[in-house]
């Protein structure tokens, strides 16, 4: 079954103000490889898993047509709001029954999403409603993050953040395993298609304030059921981690900005013509 997460209009407040997209670059990486596969026009794209839109705004520039999709009526109210170009709609459907024709979309995208999903009931899903030489692109960040901030040690500033990361670990769903890059790589190995590339190890940098640093690592699965388990220890947690880490930077406002280093991986796989 797929999970059903990130469904409260708090929660998808809070994954609209901090949760980060794919960079500029990747995005290309995603639109270079359907271009060497299946080349233009660039007609229909899909976003699955879109939660408020972050990613799906990305994509309404290179194609005529962009439909996000989510099972999540708060997400895409959310969404809704911020949506500004005629091309983009929103859909409400799971993952793993899309509402699109046989062999109708040029690239069918997952940001941060497809370890949520049915995984193999999603990959036949995609298959199906994928063009001949159609793309699919699964693309995701792990939670180790990094910060760096001006005359400050790193390796003392980010011992703090793996400290944060630790104890939000007991937390973490058992459906993604240690690592959700692991079931990335399943996928990868499994898809019974020739033109496919993997990468696992990204580094995109942003910078951000501290408090919305926090505010991203609070959007996460294991940090939002640590606050329904204990709510008071999740904010002390929060709180005690960003006072810490002030205190690293020599600094009194968590609105000082720092860089923070996020590292993505992905899969981008090509249908056959001959499916």
């Amino acid at each position: 079954m797929a999970y059903r997460l990130f469904e409260g209009k708090e929660h998808a407040a809070s994954y609209c103000k901090y949760r980060i997209s794919p960079s500029d670059h990747l995005i290309q990486q995603v639109l270079d490889f359907l271009e060497k596969q299946k080349g233009r026009p660039f007609e229909l794209a899909v976003d699955v898993g879109c939660g408020s839109g972050q990613g799906t705004l990305l994509l309404a520039k290179h194609f005529a047509s962009v439909v996000g999709t989510d099972v999540s009526p708060a997400q895409l109210e959310v969404a809704l709001q911020h949506v500004k170009e005629p091309n983009i709609t929103y859909k409400q459907c799971v993952a793993e029954e899309l509402p699109f024709a046989d062999s109708s979309v040029d690239l069918m995208t997952a940001m941060s999403a497809f370890h949520w999903f049915d995984r193999p009931r999603f990959l036949r899903e995609a298959h199906r409603v994928l063009k001949p030489r159609g793309c699919l692109a699964l693309l995701n960040y792990t939670i180790d993050m990094e910060l760096s901030h001006p005359d400050c040690c790193s390796h003392t500033l980010n011992r703090v953040c793996k400290e944060f990361y630790a104890a939000l670990q007991p937390y973490r769903s058992p459906h993604l395993g240690p690592s959700s890059i692991e079931l990335y790589r399943e996928a990868c190995e499994s898809l019974p298609y020739p033109d496919k590339e993997w990468q696992e190890c990204v580094w995109v940098r942003r910078p951000m304030p501290l408090s919305s640093y926090m505010g991203l690592v609070e959007s996460f699965s294991s940090y939002q059921a640590l606050l329904r388990d204990d709510p008071q220890k999740a904010t002390s947690l929060s709180q005690d981690t960003c006072q810490r880490l002030m205190t690293i930077m020599k600094v009194t406002s968590a609105e000082t900005e720092v860089a923070v280093a996020v590292k993505y991986f992905y899969l981008l796989a090509c249908k056959p013509e001959e499916a």
